[in-house]
């Protein structure tokens, strides 16, 4: 009987046997990689079919812009009386306009040209939104009183109206233009980035920075800002468009760049003298125009949706 047990014992000794489910010691394991929450946005953002068309549409509408007037050997500026009003052809891709200008080089300058100005002026209300935000929320008391009054009476006047003013003072060009929607352009940034802000400074490592000793400036640069980026490149995707929207309004009534200078707004203006008769002078750059605005407010929405932790499923 001994030796009948000695040799089941041998049969089935622990080495055969193997634990089922996780280990004790791979309980804690990690096994899916890490992600950063840029990371994980970005893969957010892919699955967006709409968001990730207006970004392959803006990416080819700005390498045209940059590349475009250099496809062929005329000048925006080039005029030839004798090519006056052709239609798109061999030569000219999409056709001349009164002056016998090529309007491929001309609508790819113009598109440059209106996008410089309206990422000129997104980055300007960035900087000085962002700091007067920061600033008037981080220090509160007087100095958010000051700054709030002040954003207040900007917010009072018509933006539009102190475009046309600061234009008809000064002569029309992409600086005035540039100058005149940042002069009240921030005030929308300042706002989101003081209400963000506010939520924030109370929050616990904000406290624990606090009472190691930083300063307001390192609160701002290495904690608060970097966690309103969501905010803010949002924001800035619907300044961009709003901002190119105004240019070629300004250029449509004759207050924005004048001739021989290309925006859209120019060239939609004069399209729309020769509609009747040559409608391709207003179709081209009237696409151009739609394609910028939808791409931008598209992949807006879709960046709101990626980077916002709320939207997660």
């Amino acid at each position: 009987m001994k030796n009948t047990e000695a040799l089941v014992t041998d049969e089935y000794s622990d080495d055969l046997f193997e634990v089922v489910g996780r280990k004790a010691e791979d309980s804690e394991k990690i096994e899916r990689p890490p992600l950063s929450a840029y990371k994980d946005s970005w893969l957010r953002l892919k699955k967006n079919k709409g968001a990730v068309v207006s970004l392959i549409t803006l990416l080819i509408i700005i390498l045209l812009a940059i590349f475009g007037p250099h496809m062929n050997e005329f000048k925006y500026y080039q005029t030839d009386y004798g090519a006056s009003y052709q239609s798109p052809s061999q030569t000219h891709w999409l056709g001349t306009d009164k002056f016998g200008r090529d309007q491929w080089t001309r609508i790819w300058q113009g598109t440059r040209i209106s996008l410089y100005i309206a990422i000129l002026a997104a980055l300007l209300d960035l900087i000085i939104g962002v700091t007067i935000g920061a600033i008037s929320a981080l220090l509160g008391g007087k100095v958010d009183n000051a700054l709030q009054r002040l954003i207040e009476v900007l917010v009072g006047i018509p933006h539009l109206i102190v475009v046309i003013l600061l234009i008809m003072l000064m002569k029309p060009g992409i600086v005035t233009i540039t100058a005149a929607m940042v002069i009240t352009g921030w005030v929308n940034m300042a706002r989101l980035v003081r209400a963000q802000i506010f939520k924030l400074k109370e929050q616990e490592y904000i406290l624990a920075a606090k009472s190691l000793g930083s300063s307001n400036t390192r609160l701002i640069l290495h904690h608060l800002i970097p966690n309103t980026i969501g905010l803010i490149v949002i924001n800035m995707m619907f300044t961009i468009p709003s901002a190119i929207f105004t240019e070629a309004f300004l250029s449509f009534i004759g207050l924005g760049l004048q001739e021989p200078l290309a925006s859209l707004g120019v060239l939609i203006n004069d399209g729309f003298h020769s509609m009747r008769n040559h409608f391709y002078l207003l179709l081209y750059p009237a696409l151009v125009i739609i394609g910028i605005m939808v791409s931008f407010n598209i992949l807006a929405d879709g960046l709101r949706d990626a980077l916002d932790p709320k939207m997660r499923k």
